[in-house]
Formats: C-alpha cells, structure tokens, sequence
C-alpha cells in the first residue's frame, strides 16, 4: 500500500531530501566563511586602514610625521596604553567591562613613586606598581565575580575611590622619581637597534597575551565564559573564578603600564591614565572584540591602539585642536560597532 504525498509534495515544494550540510555552511544553505578567514579579513582591514593613515600622514607632514623620532614617539605612547589594552580585551571577551584602567594606572604610579617606595630602587618601584594594579584588581573581581555586582557599576567605583586615593597620596603634587635606571630606560641610549625598551615590553606583552588567549585552557575559558556564561558552568568551568582571574590580569597590565609611564615621564602624577578606559575599549572595539563577549583577538586590539595612536599624532602635527580629536575618536568608536553590528548579522 502506497503513502500518501505529503502537502509539501503535493505542492511541489520538496523534490527529494535535502543533502547534508557541509561544515561552515548554515542551516539555510548560504555559504558561510570559516572563523579564521573572517578573522584574517579583519586583520587585512585594519592593516590597510593604518597604511592609509601613515599615507595620510606621509603627505599632510612628510619631514614630520616620517622623521624616526616621531615614529618611535608613535609606538612608544601606543606602549602603554597597548598594555592597557591587551588586560581590557580578555575582560571584554568575557563579557564584562573595567571601567577604572585609567584610575588604577594613576594609582598605581604615585604609590610607586612615594619617597618611601623609591628607597628600595628600581625593584621597589616595579614591584610596587604591579602589587597595586593586582589588589585594584583582585578587588574587581571580588565584587563583581563573588559579589554579583554589574561590571560597570563594580569598575565605576574603582575609578572614582583610586583617583580619589592617588589624589590624596600626592596632594595634587607630581611626585618625581630620582632612581638613575628608571630614567635612563627612557633615554635614547637605551634603545636597541632603535627600538625603545618601551615597545619592546609591550611586544612582550602582546606575545604573551596572544599565546595565553589561543593556546591555553585559560583562553578558551575565557572565550566560553563571554559566549555563553551559563553553558560554560554547565561544562564544568567555574565562572566566577575565571572572571576574577580576568579582572587580575587587567590589574596586573595596568600595574605594567603605570611602571612605563614612570619611566617615560620620570614622575608619577594622579592625573596619569585619564582616559585611558575609552581608548582602551575603543581600540578593543576596532580590532573586532565584541562588547557582548565571546569574540576577539590581540592582533586586533594591537592593530586598534596603532590607529588611534596614529590618528592622535596626525593631529597633533596639523595642528587640530583636543576637542576636534575626541570628536574624531567619537566618531570612530561608533562606526566600528556598527560595522560589528552589521557583520554579526551577516556572518
């Protein structure tokens, strides 16, 4: 006995079974590009977004903007806040947010340069900076992780107490480091093959940030916490714990950046940072990190902090005014969430 045609049969809508999907492809059939191709296409983007930014620069100020100094000044300054940025991309891509980098950096650079600290020389002072930014840190995380505070509001505090306190330690007063081997790595006599030890750090930095986040446990923790919190915990990874480590390791490169810019200002001021969170989460933001969680790369937020950088220098030479530079930056952060926007849809 023969069965019936089903309605979609009937109407000629089905010709046969459909074929199975291949790998990469979704459920309606489209071609779709595998992660990495989509990440290498970021990366491409944002490389050829600085080359028009160097040529920009290259013709509005040739003898200024190509001179070796000013390059070096250029990956100098993206040094520190680069730092920064590597600490705010695994807080972003676990789908939180730290709001008080800039607090803790300023923070952490008066409390290293106190009379007190500079006693114990170099060691005191890095030691200091970086045992600072972990307890700014390790507070973070405490509240938000085991206290079930919102990131924003937990990190927006941070800021407001660790300005409050750096303020209080220094007075208003710029406290000046007098330690010889602090200042002289900011010399030009301390560059290797003309690189600044600064950059050198920070490559450092990057490497080890790339490798923890794409060939480690830590890093696929990390990126299932920010994708999906509760099939995380359901996988067998405690949450919590991992947010706190998160916000550690944010503390711990704002500690390494307020040691960089007591050497590349020789002095620790409450003012140090200012800012800093914005540039930070924009440069994250630009290099493809999702605010939501679950998605980034170091490349990216690398690439990000180079533009930024790039596109402050290029201003400063012509002259443009702060106002018009933050508009600038404004304006930058909103396209690139638009841009996600639009490839989260497509993708």
């Amino acid at each position: 006995m023969t069965q019936p045609a089903s309605p979609a049969q009937q109407d000629g809508s089905d010709t046969g079974p459909r074929p199975a999907l291949r790998k990469n492809e979704p459920a309606d059939g489209r071609p779709s590009r595998p992660v990495w191709a989509r990440a290498d296409a970021r990366t491409l983007s944002l490389l050829g977004v600085l080359a028009a930014l160097v040529l920009i620069g290259g013709i509005t100020k040739p003898d200024e903007f190509l001179d070796t100094r000013n390059l070096q000044l250029v990956l100098t300054l993206s040094s520190v806040i680069g730092v920064v940025t590597v600490g705010m991309t695994f807080v972003i891509m676990s789908g939180g947010i730290d709001l008080s980098v800039g607090a803790i950096v300023a923070l952490s650079s008066v409390w290293a340069t106190t009379l007190a600290t500079q006693e114990y020389g170099f060691v005191g002072v890095l030691f200091t900076a970086v045992l600072v930014g972990l307890g700014c840190g390790l507070v973070n995380g405490l509240l938000i992780a085991y206290g079930g505070m919102v990131p924003f509001i937990a990190t927006l505090a941070m800021l407001a107490s660790a300005r409050g306190l750096a303020l209080q330690i220094t007075d208003g007063k710029t406290q000046v480091t007098s330690i010889d081997s602090i200042l002289n790595l900011g010399e030009r006599d301390s560059y290797v093959l003309g690189i600044p030890p600064l950059v050198m750090v920070f490559a450092a930095v990057t490497i080890v940030g790339w490798l923890v986040l794409n060939r480690t446990t830590f890093g696929r923790r990390t990126v299932a916490v920010g994708g999906n919190s509760e099939a995380a915990r359901l996988a067998g990874i405690d949450v919590r714990r991992q947010r706190l480590y998160l916000y550690l390791l944010s503390g711990l490169c704002c500690g390494i950046a307020a040691f960089m810019l007591i050497i590349l200002s020789g002095s620790g001021q409450n003012t140090n940072g200012n800012l800093y969170e914005l540039d930070a989460i924009a440069a994250a933001i630009i290099g493809g990190t999702l605010l939501s969680g679950g998605r980034g790369t170091i490349v990216g937020s690398v690439l990000g902090v180079l533009i930024f950088t790039t596109i402050t220098n290029i201003f400063a030479l012509n002259n443009l005014q702060s106002d018009v530079q933050q508009i600038a930056k404004g304006a930058i952060i909103v396209a690139a969430v638009l841009v996600q926007r639009r490839t989260a849809s497509t993708t």
